[in-house]
């Protein structure tokens, strides 16, 4: 691609996510959706391969269907209350649709088809985008939304999301569709404290989008799509494979890695509002999420390729690792000790 077109699409990302998070009026943040996505779609579609398009065609209808149905929702509720604020969203119909509507933007289930399908055929780098940056607006506006939403729909939707995303993650061989799974199941244990403690699910992620461009960086500087060429990755990239099982272990919220500070806080808060089943459910689903983090960690590290395999070997060469990588893992192995000065800043 073009770097003066790249630059431009970039630039354009970035705004409409700061327009989103920093408007007040409806309009303006319905505004800043539709830039955002407008500005990703050359970059899911960049390589002209069909797989591309398709994942372009398939991310436009859907983000334009949510689009339309967070309008829907905004004028329903300025027709009864009179109020374009995004903080007074208090008629219930409207508040529904907005659930309905966010839910789709995010992939939170049963919205979630076209995630992993997008995912598989983006570039990695784009699919990190797609896991990180694009979610942030959405989750700003639930954030601001938050006094008004249904806790008992929300509820049921995160531990669908959980159970769905761990369930459908373990059979998979592909690595950016493991990671479209994984992200469904963490914006699960995001939803389900949205009402209880809104700076909770900012806290989840940030910590989730640290971990996870940590994950898609290391993929992305070993070449690896599936699984079978993360079998022959150590002999390639023992340093990477490295952070790779680290960063998955702390993406699967195994103490003492960064991952199971947001999973603590929310169990512990769930605990505190009379949710023990909510909480208990939860935890167990997510069970299912660390058998797959655990499968690719085990391929990554400890597996070696009984057979040589058709596609292309790189030479083993000490090139250095990206300085991003090795600050994103640090922080997703390391945060869990000054979790007592993060729960005094939320």
């Amino acid at each position: 691609m073009n770097p003066q077109a790249k630059l431009i699409f970039v630039t354009s990302l970035l705004l409409g996510t700061t327009i989103t998070i920093s408007s007040n009026h409806w309009v303006m943040a319905w505004t800043g959706l539709e830039i955002n996505t407008l500005a990703i779609l050359p970059l899911i579609s960049k390589s002209h391969h069909p797989r591309a398009i398709e994942a372009a065609t398939k991310y436009f209808l859907v983000q334009a269907t949510a689009s339309t149905l967070v309008l829907f929702s905004s004028m329903t509720n300025a027709w009864y209350t009179g109020q374009w604020d995004i903080t007074q969203l208090t008629h219930p119909t409207s508040s529904l649709i907005l659930t309905a509507a966010i839910s789709m933007k995010l992939g939170l289930v049963p919205f979630h088809f076209w995630f992993p399908e997008v995912l598989q055929g983006s570039p990695i780098i784009t699919g990190l985008l797609l896991s990180t940056v694009m979610k942030f607006p959405p989750i700003t506006l639930l954030y601001m939304t938050s006094l008004s939403l249904n806790p008992t729909l929300l509820t049921t939707l995160a531990i669908l999301s959980v159970a769905l995303g761990g369930w459908m993650g373990l059979n998979q061989t592909q690595t950016r569709k493991i990671m479209a799974f994984s992200s469904i199941s963490h914006l699960g244990w995001m939803a389900i404290i949205l009402v209880y403690y809104p700076k909770l699910t900012l806290l989840n992620f940030y910590l989730y989008a640290m971990m996870t461009a940590a994950v898609f960086l290391t993929l992305n500087s070993m070449k690896v799509l599936n699984l079978s060429m993360l079998m022959t990755a150590w002999t390639k990239a023992p340093s990477l494979s490295t952070i790779l099982l680290l960063t998955l272990l702390s993406l699967a919220g195994l103490p003492p890695m960064t991952g199971f500070l947001p999973k603590w806080l929310i169990i512990q808060e769930l605990t505190k509002q009379d949710m023990a089943p909510a909480a208990i459910i939860i935890s167990l689903l997510s069970l299912l999420g660390l058998f797959f983090y655990l499968r690719l960690a085990y391929c990554a590290t400890i597996t070696l390729p009984p057979h040589t395999t058709n596609h292309m070997k790189q030479w083993h060469t000490n090139k250095p690792i990206n300085p991003s990588i090795a600050v994103l893992t640090t922080l997703s192995i390391m945060l869990l000790p000054i979790s007592p000065m993060l729960a005094t800043i939320i």
